[in-house]
């Protein structure tokens, strides 16, 4: 599961960060393998800009659950800083961490001017996943402390061109967002697949999909605790602000133009939202389209009871669906177990 924090009308912005450690311990009892955080920066919609103090906080109030990054946005950051903060995670709560990668710079321009970065800067991605290996596997020329004790599972956050780059470097991946609805995406993964070059860290090339998934007990109920985060979606693409959630009953009540009820609807279409029935089936298609080995199931709604009934609906999916949950063992980067599985 990844939770981003999502901030909330009516309640202080620091609250959603009180609402991601509730529903974690709430995952961790409905059996979630992994609960993971986001890093965003300057976003009103989202309270999470630091995975790593979030982890902290998180790792205090579970005590099973393996808990990761969705990701570190690794181009903000110095390697040796990330290895030592997921370091020290990793000594405060053993075996239990996670750290995925990725390569998104600030949505806007202020932003990324704040985060001393260009959009026509060079891509050292690879370079830096590299160098930062290297301070986790204590092979660099300087050891990052405290030194490991344990290998940290990494993951690549990945499109198109991330994919291959996981590939390169023998690491397991992450794919979601447009991609998934790419005709593309057969030919990605297969890539991915026959390109991957056994490391250290993982034997296998190993694809984890990402999905916004929602569960109630009817399809129509299940779109209307979609349309909080669908709403915001629309109204970013009007604004250029993407925005705290919002009632429905209050979306509901605001003027909705031709345009934002189309990007509402083409969002609701893309979130596996509906019955128990129906997201099984959504889920099983996506399964069967992609080889998936898990699932990262992301989800967001203003009602936070839903949301959490949400999270025990599908973890009663998952414990059910053969072709989602699949026997490996829980601890080892080269086997990860679906994010949303049950075994």
């Amino acid at each position: 599961m990844l939770d981003r924090s999502r901030t909330r009308t009516g309640y202080p912005e620091g609250a959603a960060l009180t609402h991601t450690i509730e529903r974690a311990v709430a995952a961790e009892r409905l059996g979630y393998h992994r609960f993971w955080v986001a890093e965003h920066h300057a976003v009103p919609g989202i309270a999470s800009g630091s995975p790593p103090v979030l982890l902290g906080a998180l790792g205090a109030h579970t005590s099973t659950i393996r808990l990761g990054s969705g990701g570190v946005m690794l181009p903000h950051h110095q390697p040796l800083v990330v290895a030592e903060q997921f370091l020290m995670l990793d000594a405060l709560y053993p075996g239990r961490i996670d750290l995925g990668l990725g390569r998104t710079l600030g949505f806007t321009a202020p932003v990324r001017r704040a985060l001393r970065h260009d959009l026509d800067d060079p891509d050292t991605f690879a370079e830096d996943i590299d160098e930062l290996r290297g301070y986790l596997d204590r092979t660099a020329a300087v050891t990052a402390r405290p030194a490991a004790e344990r290998q940290i599972p990494i993951f690549v956050l990945a499109t198109g061109r991330g994919l291959a780059l996981a590939a390169q470097l023998g690491l397991p991946v992450v794919v979601g967002g447009p991609v998934l609805d790419s005709p593309r995406l057969g030919d990605l993964l297969g890539a991915y697949r026959k390109d991957f070059r056994p490391s250290s860290r993982a034997a296998e090339p190993s694809v984890t999909v990402s999905a916004d998934v929602l569960v109630a007990d009817t399809d129509a109920d299940a779109a209307e605790l979609a349309l909080p985060e669908a709403w915001a979606m629309a109204r970013s693409r009007q604004t250029g602000e993407f925005g705290p959630l919002e009632p429905v009953a209050s979306i509901r009540d605001q003027a909705w133009t031709n345009q934002v009820r189309e990007r509402v609807e083409a969002h609701l279409a893309r979130t596996t939202a509906g019955s128990p029935d129906t997201v099984r089936r959504r889920l099983d298609q996506l399964a069967e389209a992609t080889g998936a080995d898990e699932l990262l199931a992301f989800t967001s709604t203003y009602d936070r009871d839903a949301q959490l009934a949400s999270d025990a609906a599908l973890a009663e999916i998952m414990t059910g669906s053969a072709s989602l949950t699949r026997p490996s063992a829980p601890d080892l980067p080269t086997t990860p177990r679906a994010a949303g599985s049950l075994s």
